[in-house]
């Protein structure tokens, strides 16, 4: 705690600046509306043919920017948080918002158990060395 001239004791640093919450971010969600599982690889994309969103009064200046980053380039959902120093909860109800307002679109990682097993390919590959 510090205190001012005064003698008054303040529970904030006067140098940290105004403190937002995440819960008051998200408007205390912890998921989005449509349940977007989001994996820390998945990738954002900007829609090309999506509104301007700084035009859109529902969107909040963290939605935005996360538009404006992946208008930029594809960016994970991880580099988001990182990106906006924002937790990975928060960056993923606000891409999950997103994705409903169709201004950007997920290409999701292919699950390990979806891939294909090293021995099949590597029978493939000896098949077609033997021709």
């Amino acid at each position: 705690m510090s205190t001012d001239g005064q003698g008054r004791s303040h529970w904030f640093d006067d140098e940290a600046g105004p403190v937002v919450r995440p819960y008051a971010m998200t408007r205390g969600r912890t998921t989005s509306a449509a349940q977007h599982r989001l994996d820390l690889i998945a990738v954002v994309v900007a829609e090309t043919q999506a509104d301007d969103p700084e035009g859109d009064h529902t969107l909040s200046p963290e939605h935005v920017d996360i538009v404006d980053l992946c208008r930029d380039a594809p960016q994970s959902v991880a580099e988001l948080s990182s990106e906006l120093d924002l937790p990975i909860g928060v960056v993923r109800v606000l891409v999950g918002d997103l994705v409903d307002a169709e201004f950007v679109h997920v290409n999701r990682p292919v699950p390990p158990a979806e891939l294909p097993d090293e021995s099949i390919l590597r029978d493939v590959i000896n098949g077609l060395r033997a021709l």
